[in-house]
C-alpha cells in the first residue's frame, strides 16, 4: 500500500540506467515515485525493488495515454522528464520521420507534461520540473543533425516553462550532461575507458534531486555536469 502522505515525483524514461537511478533517489528521500516507461518488465521488477514506486507503461508520445497516465498516478511535486529520443547522421542521413519522433519525445512530450502537471503545482504553490539534457542542446555537429535541434528546442521550452513559472512557485531547470553515462551499451561501445571516464547514473540523480530541493532564493536554470576530465 502506498503511502500517500509522502510527495509523489513522476520520472520519465524510466531505464536500467539514468531513470531508475532517479527514481530511487527520491524514493530514499521520502517521495512515492510513478515511474513512466515503454518496457512493461523492466517497471515490473522496479516496482518490486523501490518502495512506494508505480509503474506506468506508456509511451510519452501517446498524448491521450499520457494524459490517463498523468491522471492515474495523481498531482506531482516534482517531474523530472528523462526520456529521450536520439539518432546519429547527417540530415541527408536522417529520414523526415525520425526527427519527427525525436521532437514529440524530447519536446512535444515536456511541452504535455507541464500542461498536464503544472495546474496542481500552481495551486500548491510549489513544485519543480526537471529535464535532463546534454550538450546537444548547446550545439549541433554534422552528425547529429536527428538530435540536436530537438534537444535544443527542449531547452528553450524549459527556458519559457521557468520565466512562466518561477513567479508561480514552480521551479523549473534544464540539466546538461557532458559526459557519456555508465551503462552497458556505453561500456560496450568504450570497452578501453577507465572507470572514471564515465558519469554514473547516481551522480546524475544526485544533481536532479538537489536542483529540485534549491532553497527559493537560489534556484538554478541552467546546470551542467561532466567528469573532472572533461575537455570543454
Amino acid at each position: 500500500m502506498s503511502d500517500l502522505a509522502k510527495p509523489l515525483a513522476l520520472v520519465t524514461g524510466v531505464g536500467p540506467g539514468t531513470g531508475a537511478a532517479i527514481v530511487r533517489r527520491f524514493a530514499r528521500a521520502g517521495y512515492r515515485t510513478a515511474m513512466i516507461a515503454r518496457d512493461a518488465d523492466r517497471l515490473a521488477a522496479l516496482e518490486q525493488e523501490i518502495p512506494d514506486s508505480r509503474a506506468f507503461v506508456c509511451d510519452v508520445t501517446d498524448t491521450a495515454a499520457l494524459a490517463d497516465t498523468v491522471a492515474a498516478a495523481g498531482p506531482a511535486r516534482v517531474v523530472v522528464h528523462n526520456a529521450v529520443g536520439g539518432a546519429f547522421g547527417t540530415f541527408a542521413d536522417i529520414a523526415p520521420e525520425v526527427l519527427q519522433r525525436n521532437f514529440d519525445i524530447n519536446t512535444m512530450a515536456l511541452y504535455h507534461l507541464a500542461r498536464l502537471t503544472t495546474p496542481a503545482m500552481i495551486a500548491a504553490g510549489a513544485g519543480a520540473i526537471i529535464v535532463t539534457g546534454n550538450t546537444s542542446a548547446q550545439r549541433g555537429k554534422a552528425a547529429f543533425a536527428g538530435f540536436a535541434p530537438t534537444k535544443a528546442a527542449q531547452r528553450i521550452l524549459a527556458e519559457s516553462l521557468a520565466r512562466d513559472l518561477g513567479p508561480k512557485g514552480i521551479h523549473v531547470a534544464y540539466l546538461v550532461i557532458d559526459a557519456a553515462i555508465d551503462v552497458p551499451w556505453q561500456r560496450a561501445f568504450q570497452p578501453g575507458k577507465p572507470d572514471d571516464f564515465f558519469i554514473s547514473p547516481q551522480s546524475i540523480a544526485d544533481e536532479i534531486h538537489h536542483l529540485a530541493h534549491q532553497p527559493k532564493d537560489a534556484w538554478s536554470f541552467l546546470a551542467e555536469l561532466r567528469p573532472f576530465h572533461e575537455i570543454w
